[in-house]
């Protein structure tokens, strides 16, 4: 397959690509430190010899990451699935998806859709502001992830989505890959998912034809990724005080990197994921005269609609909105050991918090909230 030039720069690595990508990853010392860390009892040299029989990025993913996620979610969660009743494995989809975790998010996803008969993993969009090092640029191009770029100047910036969308319709439409992409920039720190319309607009930049033909060619189906514990929650609280004790406060470069560690290895509990009904049905029934000026407000409510109403919600959710609340509406959705978990967990989060000027009582409530957001969207969507 010829893949344009224009794309060479924020696609994944094709296989003929792999062999010196192979040779820059082993020749890091940190990559080596990283290896060594996840894999102690294996020799570096033997990991490297199988990392180079892997001809293409879906077989790394399969000797490498499926094994590894699968084993971390084994020891840091109660159980994870996937509801995918409502598409087909013989299809290829754009997942729009609410966003909780910078990596596991996707990489999750990837696993399930092996589980489920897929015969191909996604292709993963991924901000460049996470890709400082140029070998974890490296390392998640191998991992079928393609670049969105961001920080640039507006016209360059529109350049670059235009580049993305049209890619993202290349991958989908001539690839026959699979694509995921976060629902807005950046994770809901609050947990109240809500489409970007600009995460739309963007993809409408790429195909032809008008805007609901341009989406139909992507194939989105509304993913709801639901985890009754978020390892990451204060870490979010955190950054909610910040930017609200200084509106120009911006994260540090080892931010990102901190919750990509927590993310990983912390405490999720159980991890749910849901497939609501590919959309093209839903665009093909959009009014005629819809005006264009609002055309990407509704489809973003449609999947925003979709995802909240398929959320998996636990006691945690319950409980955090009845504590919010100060009330016990949702008492019948828990026992007293569900609440009494759920407040040593908080507490346990709590005390992870080590900040000057630390508002114990904003904090708490921010990380109520993001419990009781799932809750409250799940009610109102499903009313």
């Amino acid at each position: 397959m010829i893949i344009p030039e224009k794309f060479n720069d924020i696609r994944p690595f094709e296989p003929e690509e792999l062999p010196e990508v192979y040779d820059r990853l082993l020749a890091n010392p940190q990559f080596q430190a990283v290896v060594r860390y996840l894999y102690p009892d294996v020799p570096f040299d033997m990991l490297a010899a199988k990392m180079k029989t892997c001809k293409t990025s879906l077989d790394f993913q399969m000797q490498f990451c499926y094994k590894f996620i699968d084993n971390l979610m084994k020891k840091a969660s109660r159980g994870y699935e996937m509801n995918c009743k409502a598409i087909n494995n013989t299809k290829h989809y754009t997942f729009v998806s609410n966003h909780r975790d910078i990596v596991l998010d996707s990489a999750i996803l990837d696993m399930l859709l092996i589980d489920a008969g897929f015969t191909t993993t996604c292709e993963i969009a991924i901000g460049d502001n996470l890709l400082a090092l140029p070998w974890v640029k490296d390392l998640v191009r191998l991992n079928k992830s393609f670049i969105v770029k961001r920080g640039l100047p507006m016209r360059e910036m529109l350049m670059a989505g235009k580049t993305l969308s049209e890619y993202m319709h290349f991958a989908i439409q001539e690839k026959h890959e699979n694509v995921w992409v976060a629902q807005r920039s950046g994770r809901a720190k609050d947990s109240n998912d809500r489409t970007s319309e600009g995460v739309l607009k963007m993809m409408t930049m790429g195909g032809t034809g008008t805007v609901p033909e341009r989406l139909k060619e992507l194939h989105i189906v509304p993913l709801t990724i639901s985890y009754e514990y978020d390892p990451c929650d204060y870490l979010k609280a955190v950054e909610l005080q910040q930017k609200r004790d200084n509106p120009e406060w911006k994260k540090g470069p080892n931010d990102d990197i901190i919750s990509m560690q927590t993310g990983i290895m912390g405490f999720k509990g159980h991890v749910h994921y849901h497939c609501a009904p590919c959309i093209d049905e839903y665009l093909d029934n959009l009014p005629a005269d819809t005006p264009k000026g609002e055309i990407h407000r509704i489809i973003a409510e449609h999947i925003d609609h979709e995802i909240h109403s398929h959320y998996m919600l636990y006691p945690s959710n319950y409980v955090a909105l009845d504590e919010l609340q100060g009330t016990e509406d949702y008492k019948d959705h828990y026992s007293a050991d569900d609440k009494a978990f759920f407040d040593r967990y908080l507490a346990g989060q709590m005390a992870k918090i080590n900040m000057p000027n630390k508002d114990e009582a904003f904090l708490r409530k921010s990380i109520l909230t993001m419990y009781a957001n799932p809750a409250i969207n799940y009610m109102n969507a499903t009313k």
